[in-house]
């Protein structure tokens, strides 16, 4: 039998890196993240409970296999409202991939400007 930790966890913020730290910077607002800067080369980007950490930092092999997973209330609404901001037209490498339908669920994809794959899911 293992021992477990027996605290309480408050959040998990993951760090992620940017290609080119100011169009990443610009596209996370642009999705509605809330910037705080820590410095030259940091910020924290906050939407409600969630957070992460955005890096003036960029190794291809790291962020070409980073991906995020956020769960959402409705990834229909979700999707409309991705389209609505009109990404693609602002930012020349990022990509939408519309709703897959599976077995648990459904989720919608976004590629960052550096490559970064975020999920956008809902769980039946």
């Amino acid at each position: 039998m293992q021992n477990t930790i027996t605290m309480q966890y408050k959040s998990i913020r993951p760090f992620i890196g940017a290609r080119d730290f100011d169009v990443s910077r610009k596209f996370y607002s642009a999705l509605g993240f809330e910037e705080k800067e820590l410095g030259s080369d940091m910020s924290l980007f906050t939407f409600g409970a969630l957070s992460f950490y955005l890096q003036k930092a960029y190794v291809k092999d790291w962020v070409d296999n980073t991906m995020v997973f956020v769960e959402v209330d409705d990834v229909e609404k979700y999707w409309e409202k991705l389209n609505s901001l009109h990404l693609l037209h602002q930012f020349t490498s990022v990509r939408l991939t519309p709703i897959r339908y599976e077995a648990w669920g459904k989720e919608c994809f976004v590629h960052d400007p550096s490559g970064i794959l975020w999920h956008f899911g809902e769980f039946n």
